[in-house]
């Protein structure tokens, strides 16, 4: 499943580029638990109120006075953003380019501004709103300097721009030229293709995209770092690390802790899958032992890998059904698609979309012009301004892709009422957890209750679902930690330009167990062959998200009064469930996340094992497959 972006995910979260971790942070802790400021951040602001303000000691009535301003401000300058944004999104070209960048370049200017005055306050006895406020604020970066500023922003905006351009012109061999081919089409070969040699070949070609880009992200993390460190906080990633209640390490802790939980289910589904491969593709291919070659996993950048079902699917378990082929077969399109997903949420008693959703979105891919196709959804004036940007096809995985990115849309109309830097969610893995736990519940039984699955269809047994669930959901998971564990040590200068490759192979064949298919070329950028690298999105958001939405299903089967296997579980349809959620929702980022979290799971941590049970029959099913597999793959070695 392609990973979203969500809360005007391309624009906030390519203000990730602009605000590092602002109002997307729920709250964490403040940058002087970080590091000590620089000299430069304790630089006064320019403004004649803070600066008046100054002469006195602060008090919280101007701190509350401060707070509400501030909130003014930035909300008038995100809507501007976020609209400049869309724009750039859906017609890319130079002059959008140049007002997106303007526009986050005041944006950053003023985020910095903010967050130096609001240290004024820090000390004082505040009521717990207007202290969580003031500290969201300082969870930013500072670039004071003029032209460093907007050339930081004009980066940004360049390399989201490249990628989304991109396309692999293949050597013309004959007569024929070949036709230059984007990521949607790379893709389609990598998800379909069975040929080694063709899936290389669009592996490499895309991979060797992002190499024009690279300086550009070199020289766009210094001056993250510079503008980090201006607010007080080691680098970019010990600032993204602090936008989850707890300081930076203990964060690195807390992810390092949760992925040992689930590595054995990891591992276990990796050995299967890679005696499977050997069936197909032959010992030539694919080692007895080790890492799988990225290019054979189905999928460009080897994090889920569903599309290789076909190949590793257990015959006697697995059914004849294909939501895909049902939603050709009914010339299902994009609307009838977003139509399906609405009416899961409303069926828990949330509210339908505005009409404007419908008429401000993008649903299908324009044959005029570029545009990033990436599925993101946008909260474009904090209110009810919602809409959704994706090239919907009509297939199983955009069938699920709209079920999640709807979560999005829900999250942001349900905490429309916070004030301006509570519009977020409990941190940003809540914000990814919140449609995907929707995902859960697109059970047999729901396909059926809408029509999409007669009873007469196979769907397959648990083990075969589970199978496919696994695909998706468990082989994501040591991609998602592997990202930002190779970008933590970009930023915080562990990785020179010169190592970036080797690095993220490295991490690749340690917690994914994936190799390179061909030797690494001089001057390689691979890792900015995924888009929220090149569009520096923070990605240790969707390994969290993806711990909590088992979390979430649990609490939310147990409400709605379900006794059964969780893996069959669907809330469809179940309000008390529905409410549970939507209370939740309501909270946005106003609480500490743990609260949050303890207020429908009634726990207070990250934790493995609700996604451990929901995969538990799976896993007992792996390991006696696998000893049968390593029997006939020793026939085969001989």
């Amino acid at each position: 499943m392609k990973r979203s972006i969500s809360n005007a995910r391309l624009s906030r979260l390519a203000l990730a580029t602009v605000l590092g971790a602002t109002a997307l942070a729920a709250g964490a802790a403040t940058p002087a638990d970080a590091a000590a400021p620089t000299s430069q951040a304790a630089t006064p602001v320019k403004a004649g109120k803070t600066a008046k303000a100054a002469r006195s000691a602060p008090t919280r009535q101007e701190a509350e006075r401060f707070v509400k301003d501030a909130e003014s401000r930035l909300e008038a300058l995100l809507i501007k953003s976020q609209r400049n944004e869309w724009v750039a999104e859906n017609f890319i070209t130079d002059d959008t380019q140049q007002i997106t960048a303007e526009a986050n370049e005041e944006l950053l200017k003023a985020t910095g501004e903010l967050a130096l005055a609001a240290r004024r306050y820090n000390g004082l006895t505040l009521p717990a709103d207007t202290a969580r406020k003031l500290k969201l604020m300082q969870l930013t970066m500072m670039i004071p300097d003029d032209q460093e500023r907007a050339r930081f922003t004009r980066l940004a905006t360049r390399m989201t721009s490249a990628y989304g351009t991109a396309k692999y012109c293949p050597q013309q061999h004959g007569d024929t030229k070949p036709a230059c081919l984007a990521l949607d089409d790379l893709e389609k070969i990598m998800a379909e293709s069975r040929d080694p040699a063709q899936l290389e070949d669009a592996w490499v070609g895309w991979h060797a995209q992002s190499r024009a880009y690279k300086q550009d992200y070199v020289d766009y993390v210094a001056l993250s770092n510079k503008g980090s460190r201006a607010m007080g906080f080691a680098d970019t990633g010990a600032l993204w690390r602090s936008g989850y209640d707890m300081t930076p390490d203990a964060f690195s802790a807390d992810m390092a802790r949760v992925w040992q939980q689930v590595r054995p289910l990891y591992e276990s589904l990796h050995t299967y899958v890679r005696y499977k491969l050997r069936q197909t593709y032959g010992p030539d291919q694919v080692p007895a032992t080790g890492p799988i070659p990225a290019h054979l996993l189905g999928n460009m950048w080897s994090q889920s890998w569903e599309n290789i079902y076909p190949l590793v699917k257990p015959a006697a378990k697995a059914g004849d059904y294909d939501l895909s082929q049902v939603l050709v077969q009914r010339g299902t399109s994009a609307k009838e698609m977003v139509k399906y997903a609405e009416g899961f949420y409303t069926s828990l008693g949330m509210e339908t979309l505005p009409e404007t959703f419908w008429e401000r979105s993008l649903l299908t891919k324009p044959q005029d012009r570029e545009v990033v196709c990436h599925a993101s959804a946008w909260d474009i004036d904090q209110q009810q301004d919602v809409r959704v940007k994706m090239c919907i096809r009509p297939t199983e995985e955009d069938f699920i892709t709209i079920h999640h990115e709807l979560g999005h849309i829900y999250y942001d109309l349900a905490y429309r009422h916070q004030p301006t830097l509570f519009r977020n969610g409990a941190n940003d893995g809540f914000h990814e957890a919140i449609g995907d736990t929707v995902a859960l519940s697109i059970t047999p039984d729901y396909l059926k209750r809408l029509g999409l699955m007669k009873d007469t269809d196979r769907p397959g047994d648990d083990i075969d679902n589970l199978l496919m669930q696994a695909l998706r959901k468990v082989a994501f998971l040591p991609f998602a930690y592997k990202v930002d564990a190779w970008r933590w040590q970009v930023y915080g200068g562990q990785v020179q330009p010169q190592d970036y490759d080797k690095v993220w192979w490295s991490l690749s064949e340690t917690y994914q167990g994936i190799s390179r298919p061909v030797p690494m070329q001089e001057g390689g950028f691979d890792a900015g062959a995924k888009f929220h690298v090149a569009a520096d999105v923070a990605y240790a958001r969707y390994f969290v998200a993806h711990l909590l939405q088992f979390q979430f299903q649990r609490a939310l089967c147990r409400e709605a009064g379900y006794t059964g296997p969780l893996h069959s579980c669907s809330i469809f349809g179940n309000k008390k469930a529905g409410e549970k959620y939507q209370a939740m929702l309501k909270l946005g980022a106003s609480k500490p996340w743990p609260q949050a979290l303890q207020a429908m799971t009634g726990e207070q941590q990250l934790d493995g094992s609700a996604l451990i049970e929901y995969f538990q029959p799976l896993k007992v099913w792996l390991d006696q497959q696998n000893a049968q597999l390593a029997k006939s793959d020793a026939v085969l070695k001989r």
